[in-house]
């Protein structure tokens, strides 16, 4: 999956908070926690299958 379709598939509140925090790949995301993750603004619960599942496609997980 290419990140601007993941992009896509987010609420424009997640994806607006994504794209202020300078997230720009998956691979800056795999580095963030669950928790961090959702603690940016804009980032609610309804995101977090949407990402797990895009970041499983490319091999990657949120840190543990």
């Amino acid at each position: 999956m290419e990140y601007e379709t993941f992009l896509a598939k987010l609420s424009k509140p997640a994806r607006n908070a994504l794209l202020h925090a300078e997230i720009l790949s998956f691979e800056q995301i795999a580095t963030l926690t669950e928790k961090e993750f959702l603690s940016f603004h804009g980032i609610g619960p309804k995101s977090l299958p949407v990402v797990q599942e895009a970041l499983e496609q490319v091999g990657l997980t949120f840190k543990k």
